[in-house]
């Protein structure tokens, strides 16, 4: 969890963010839910810092990351 929160300010630091969630699903299990305005932003940021110290923990704090690309389709967002 704290890789998560420390991923925190390294993501706000990237341009492309539209939106960054760090979840959490169970004891055992964490997410990251996040939003880009294109699939460009979407591989500069798989290719950054927090993906790479996911990438350095696999194993020693938890499996491997499973990365699922969505398209979304229709949104509603608070004004």
């Amino acid at each position: 969890m704290r890789v998560l929160q420390q991923g925190l300010g390294i993501v706000e630091q990237e341009p492309d963010i539209v939106r960054w969630f760090a979840v959490r699903f169970g004891p055992p299990s964490f997410g990251i839910d996040d939003a880009f305005p294109d699939d460009s932003g979407r591989q500069t940021h798989l290719s950054g810092e927090v993906a790479h110290a996911l990438k350095n923990n696999t194993g020693v704090l938890f499996p491997p990351p499973t990365i699922e690309p969505v398209d979304v389709n229709a949104e509603a967002l608070p004004l």
